[in-house]
């Protein structure tokens, strides 16, 4: 039994200290998501300046979540393992080089070299925050707290969007990145201070280490945490295809908007998601259940797509509005993080969780290059300022994953669990 639980140990917490610690650590999650947003915010210039196509610029942006497939599930190993302290400021120092560098870039290879380095600190960051706050916080708040680090982690996205589209415009897509990095630095130091890995009894507490093969097996066979991890991922791609990688040459493209204005837009997703992920966590946590959420966002987000995809005309303002509430309904993903953690035992969260990310993180690299071929499939060959134009038409289907993905998220909740109802027990 962990000495976390006793009376004593729970006198020697400040109250005020989880907090601190784990939304400092939801800081490295939010610029983490700011690297990978960030390519949106910039890319006709990227795409102009580094002479790419879509679905080049596609497999440029993926490589960040190539990264998150290759390191998660030794990540999520590493965590069981080792101090998150530690393992957190390893993963921010790879994300500092790899945006430093992409700043750099002159070349489609350099770049993408760069970019999977900062996708390596992100293969690190969502687990650590999730092992802190399930270290931290009883599991009865575990919705509501994930919900707020997801939160946090999308003021990331928000900032990635109009702020450095401004940038950018302002000096260069170059020195936007290079105060990118400045940021890290300081975030750095932030983390170095206020981190902890856990109430100070876990620190001692090794005596059940599971063999690393047999619980790599118990979590890929766990069905349950599989089909949370695929909910979760097709929930996700509003965030993974059009916020990180296609939103501001949609926009800019099909609806004429000026980049700042797409990229303002295109944050809205992030913006949605900030208040869908802390209301669902609040109410799933109010209600004590999970699935009947999961399943209200799943079939509110396949009628607003249809609506995207084809309302007429619509206006900036209009455009902000739907995708805000997309944002807010696909927010329902952020239920399949607890409902992973819930259901792992807690030596295992790490590669339970690791395993999850894996396809939560990893497939949308396989559904961005998709996205990015099918643009580039259904493409006429015309080209505008040495760019690529692409007509409405071929983001229509190009955009067909969408609601195809949110009715396979549909599906998979026939495996996942619901949440019993509990009371807190405290011993």
């Amino acid at each position: 039994m962990s000495a976390i639980n006793t009376p004593k140990s729970a006198k020697a917490i400040h109250p005020a200290l989880p907090w601190i610690i784990c939304l400092s650590a939801s800081l490295f999650f939010a610029y983490e998501l700011l690297q990978l947003h960030v390519m949106n915010a910039l890319s006709p210039m990227l795409i102009k300046d580094l002479s790419l196509n879509a679905t080049e610029f596609a497999t440029l942006c993926s490589t960040y979540l190539w990264a998150d497939i290759l390191f998660l599930l030794p990540a999520g190993i590493i965590l069981d393992r080792f101090s998150v302290r530690r393992v957190i400021l390893v993963a921010l120092l790879f994300c500092l080089l790899g945006t430093a560098g992409l700043s750099q870039s002159h070349s489609f290879l350099f770049a993408s070299v760069c970019h999977f380095f900062s996708g390596i600190g992100n293969a690190f960051c969502f687990l650590s925050c999730i092992l802190l706050i399930s270290r931290w916080f009883p599991k009865e708040r575990h919705a509501f707290i994930i919900g707020l680090m997801i939160t946090i982690g999308m003021f990331g996205g928000v900032v990635a969007q109009r702020p450095f589209s401004l940038l950018a415009e302002l000096f260069s897509w170059r020195q936007a990145l290079l105060i990118d990095a400045v940021i890290g630095v300081g975030l750095f130091a932030l983390i170095f201070a206020f981190v902890k890995d856990a109430p100070a009894p876990i620190k001692v507490v090794k005596e059940k280490t599971i063999p690393f093969f047999e619980g790599l097996k118990r979590s890929i066979l766990n069905i349950h945490n599989i089909c949370c991890g695929l909910y979760t991922c097709f929930m996700n791609m509003p965030l993974m295809v059009i916020s990180a990688v296609f939103g501001s040459l949609f926009l800019t493209q099909v609806h004429k908007f000026d980049l700042p204005a797409a990229s303002f837009v295109s944050s809205m997703i992030c913006v949605g998601t900030i208040v869908g992920s802390t209301l669902y966590g609040a109410i799933a946590d109010a209600l004590q259940r999970r699935l009947p959420l999961m399943v209200f966002g799943c079939v509110t987000s396949i009628a607003l797509f249809a609506l995207i995809l084809y309302i007429p005309s619509p206006s900036a303002k209009l455009f902000s509005i739907l995708f805000f509430a997309l944002g807010l309904l696909t927010s329902s993903q952020s239920l399949g993080y607890p409902a992973i953690t819930e259901n792992s035992p807690k030596e295992l969260t790490g590669t339970s969780m690791g395993v999850a990310a894996m396809i939560i993180m990893g497939l949308p690299s396989l559904i961005q290059l998709l996205a990015g071929k099918l643009l580039d499939w259904h493409w006429d060959g015309t080209m505008v300022g040495g760019a690529p134009f692409y007509s409405a038409a071929d983001f229509r289907i190009a955009f067909l994953i969408f609601p195809i993905g949110f009715a396979i998220s549909l599906l998979t909740l026939v495996k996942i669990k619901d949440r019993k109802k509990q009371t807190a027990t405290i011993t």
